[in-house]
């Protein structure tokens, strides 16, 4: 099916967007292979990094919804919107909406964690942040690490299904919904 040229997001959406998902992408894998690593030079600057880009996540998170919140997307295209089965038009938004729970939750699991097992976040070496949840090893270790993990795997199952859902409209249905939020410049 070949739909009409799609309304876009604007530029700033489409920045937050891949900023955000490229992050996202660089901190799930150092988190899944930071987690087995003997403790080492290695680990410890792997795990800092892995909490700065977790805190700044968080804050591309908030400026995202911000965003978002205050500029409405463009609606799906009319002919798109017809072809899609209402199970995919729920899966959508369920979707999209999870990502976004997660987008928060991952990196706040992560801080609480982080707090709770008396490992203070320094943003970028510079930045002292507070700790916002008191010392408690077996907390941290008990409940808020296997939040963080599970939290973590949700994330990446969901962002597996939001690549191939994209792939579907790409080149399955080539319905160019994925030209909306590909920036400009950068060729077909």
């Amino acid at each position: 099916m070949q739909s009409a040229p799609a309304p876009r997001y604007n530029m700033t959406a489409i920045a937050l967007h891949w900023l955000l998902a490229l992050a996202i992408l660089g901190s799930l894998v150092v988190g899944f292979y930071m987690a087995d690593l003997p403790f080492s030079p290695l680990r410890l600057k792997l795990f800092n990094w892995h909490k700065w880009a977790g805190i700044t996540i968080l804050t591309l998170s908030a400026a995202r919804l911000s965003w978002r919140i205050a500029h409405k997307p463009p609606e799906l295209p009319a002919d798109v919107l017809a072809a899609m089965p209402g199970w995919q038009r729920h899966a959508h938004r369920a979707t999209h909406a999870a990502l976004y729970l997660l987008f928060f939750a991952l990196p706040l699991s992560g801080w609480a964690y982080s707090s709770a097992a008396g490992f203070p976040i320094v943003w970028f070496g510079v930045l002292p942040l507070p700790d916002w949840v008191a010392v408690d090893k077996d907390f941290a270790d008990a409940l808020l690490k296997p939040l963080h993990h599970l939290l973590a795997f949700a994330l990446a199952a969901l962002v597996a299904l939001h690549v191939g859902a994209t792939l579907k409209h790409l080149f399955v249905d080539r319905d160019a919904l994925f030209w909306r939020i590909w920036p400009r410049g950068i060729q077909r």
